[in-house]
């Protein structure tokens, strides 16, 4: 068992950086508005995207280079448009990630009530942490938030679905209004992940090859593989969750980061007891915390190499691109809270509009000349990666053409 958890390292800082607003939030959210209707979608976005998830290892160790070190052979133009879109999105998925970190922290330590405060108390301890403790500490601590998060996750939805009086409706639907068009994009964005965190899965890969020389590449796609896996579970359970608590209940999300902690809370609280409430409420802060100080981590990484690869002399330092994302992170707080529910919304529907653009380079990086033939993918996973960028393409450009 020891031995097992010790291979295990970049798959689980993917699940950390995925079991964040995409599980927490969107999963809960749509068991809570839809019931067990939408598990389609979940599933799907699971299926269809996890090749060119899985291509950021695999590429990572077959060459020693990172998926930007591979778009950088592609083509320059590829990693500048890279360069742009993460510069368009980083700043408002840290704020995403971190605005739900403060309002569980103002639930479990109600030290304040100030969302601004905790979102700046958070962001300098993950800037500690990170500066002193780099990759080492992230892949130390992630082993036990996800073990602790499935335990607690798992047993809530067993609890909730022994109590709960509801009837559901099995047969999957397709949202119509215009709310839940929106909701659908901003699930599939992010559900399990963005796509752009497969270029995060070949950095932390190849920290991880420093680290632990044992790490070969069949340790790295069973570490991905237990890592995906592990998010698939915990989507549906909180998909559960919110379809047996709150489902038919009248009672809905609120988009104030404070009060929505308190109800996420509340769902494990509900199902399990109130007896549980401080071990539940330490998972899920522990689960958030590690999602904001996974892409605090991952987002600086990636553009510090970005710059180097573009030849951005100024900008080839990874703590002055962590002290840029803190600070934006800050401002974007104090200046647009009260925008913080539209700047979310751009950031997942983002995420979803782009994913064609990083599944098209992953495919095409991973079947090219720069990755060894015995590296590339089976004809299985081809296939499934062309029917995967596909439909993400017909779907990004249908939605486009409603907005």
């Amino acid at each position: 068992m020891i031995n097992t958890l010790k291979k295990l390292g970049p798959g689980l800082l993917f699940a950390g950086a995925a079991i964040g607003v995409s599980h927490l939030v969107q999963s809960t959210r749509a068991g809570a508005d839809f019931g067990f209707t939408l598990i389609w979608v979940l599933i799907l976005s699971n299926i269809i995207k996890y090749p060119f998830f899985l291509f950021g290892p695999k590429y990572a160790m077959a060459t020693g280079e990172t998926l930007l070190h591979g778009y950088k052979k592609m083509n320059t133009s590829v990693l500048v448009i890279y360069f742009i879109l993460s510069i368009v999105t980083m700043f408002t998925i840290q704020t995403a990630v971190t605005i739900v970190t403060a309002g569980l922290a103002i639930e479990l330590f109600g030290i304040s009530s100030n969302i601004t405060t905790w979102a700046i108390i958070i962001i300098i301890l993950c800037l500690f942490i990170l500066i002193i403790g780099r990759y080492k500490f992230l892949d130390n601590m992630m082993k036990f938030v996800i073990i602790l998060l499935t335990i607690s996750t798992i047993f809530a939805v067993f609890f909730a679905g022994f109590e709960s009086t509801n009837s559901f409706e099995m047969k999957q639907v397709f949202p119509t209004t215009e709310l839940g068009i929106a909701f659908l994009a901003a699930f599939m964005g992010w559900m399990p992940a963005p796509l752009d965190v497969s270029i995060w899965q070949s950095i932390w890969t190849l920290e991880k090859t420093k680290k632990e020389k044992f790490f070969n590449y069949k340790n790295a796609i069973f570490d991905f593989n237990i890592g995906y896996i592990t998010t698939i579970i915990l989507g549906l359970s909180f998909l559960c969750l919110g379809a047996f608590v709150m489902y038919g209940s009248g009672e809905v999300f609120s988009n104030n980061g404070s009060e929505f902690a308190k109800q996420l809370i509340n769902l494990y609280t509900e199902s399990i007891g109130e007896g549980v409430f401080l071990i539940i409420a330490i998972a899920a802060f522990t689960t958030m915390f590690s999602t904001t100080i996974t892409c605090l981590d991952a987002s600086p990484r990636a553009m510090k190499i970005s710059s180097e690869l573009l030849g951005f002399k100024w900008f080839e330092n990874y703590n002055l691109w962590i002290i840029i994302l803190s600070v934006g992170t800050l401002l974007i707080f104090i200046f647009f809270i009260s925008e913080m529910g539209l700047l979310v919304k751009v950031a997942t529907i983002l995420s979803f509009i782009t994913a064609p653009f990083y599944a098209f380079i992953n495919y095409k990086l991973i079947n090219s000349k720069h990755t060894p033939k015995q590296y590339r993918p089976s004809k299985f996973i081809n296939i499934l990666s062309v029917i995967g960028l596909i439909f993400l393409t017909c779907f990004s450009l249908w939605y486009i053409s409603i907005l």
